[in-house]
């Protein structure tokens, strides 16, 4: 596939190319498409999520345990 960019959007792949480490703009360009999918599918699962039935009622129990999980999760694993 060949994509042809006007001369500032050119220079702008390039510099991003070169200041975020990518070796080619072939690289940039894939990582863009796979942040995208990866944005659609969550706004697919926002979307899904806001459209069906609430399954618990929310009070301030169901949030503490929320930043619990939340927050389990956002810890470092061990290694064993």
């Amino acid at each position: 596939m060949n994509i042809s960019l006007p001369d500032s959007l050119k220079a702008f792949v390039d510099e991003q190319v070169s200041q975020r480490d990518y070796g080619t703009s072939s690289e940039y360009v894939r990582d863009l498409i796979q942040h995208e999918q990866e944005r659609l599918q969550l706004r697919s699962l926002l979307l899904a999520g806001a459209a069906s039935p609430p399954i618990t009622s929310t009070n301030e129990a169901y949030f503490d345990g929320l930043r619990k999980r939340v927050g389990n999760a956002a810890k470092p694993r061990r290694k064993t």
